[in-house]
């Protein structure tokens, strides 16, 4: 092999190597995915070179990625948009509390690649200071709403109300299955972080509700 076609491959193999990091780095992007009501991010952890085995450096290099994943995770959460106006900012931080893992994966050489997530409706708790109230008799609350006839300006954010109320909300552009018997109820507008809708007499802080964003 000549030595400009050398250069070539060698070239050729430094855009792959260059290709697949970028690609790693975007699979692992902070997320917002608001039809399932969680902000999404992964994280890598970097095997020990200088342990003994691949499972021995396991037990470090787990950590590492799920520290990366929370990092991602705590910068998304603050940039949240607040249906009243502003971001989440610092107050986000306290729904890391509730991150969950939604893919761990273990790579042959002792490294990790995990996948993790935060409910939006955690950091709505997180910035209002304190979660919701259950009756002392329990929650009896009618478990889903849906709302139609959203105004094109109204775009998904944390803490909309609906009527004045607090209210879990999920952002949805098509209906799910799982959805089709919930009541509905139509806005007539949304200004302020307010929903104007009249939610039905069974609804209660339990309710997760669930806005038909306009397309």
């Amino acid at each position: 092999m000549g030595v400009a076609a050398a250069r070539g491959l060698a070239a050729a193999v430094g855009l792959l190597l260059a290709s697949g990091a970028a690609q790693a780095e975007n699979r692992d992007a902070a997320r917002i995915d608001w039809a399932r009501g969680l902000v999404i991010a992964g994280g890598v952890g970097v095997a020990d070179r200088h342990a003994p085995s691949p499972a021995v450096a396991r037990g470090t290099s787990r950590r590492g990625a799920e520290d990366a994943a929370k990092a991602a995770l705590g910068a998304a959460l603050a940039a949240l948009p607040l249906a009243a106006g502003g971001t989440a900012g610092a107050r986000a931080q306290g729904a890391l509390a509730a991150v969950v893992e939604l893919e761990v994966e273990p790579e042959t050489d002792g490294a990790w690649h995990v996948v993790m997530a935060v409910p939006i409706e955690a950091v709505r708790q997180a910035v209002a200071g304190s979660g919701r109230a259950v009756a002392a008799a329990g929650d009896h609350a009618a478990a889903v709403v849906v709302i139609d006839g959203m105004p094109a300006t109204a775009k998904p954010a944390v803490g909309w109300t609906i009527g004045g109320k607090a209210a879990a909300t999920l952002w949805v552009t098509a209906l799910p299955a799982w959805a089709k018997d919930a009541p509905h109820v139509k806005a007539t507008g949304a200004t302020a972080g307010d929903i104007a809708a009249a939610l039905p007499a069974g609804a209660g802080p339990g309710t997760l509700v669930l806005v038909v964003a306009a397309r």
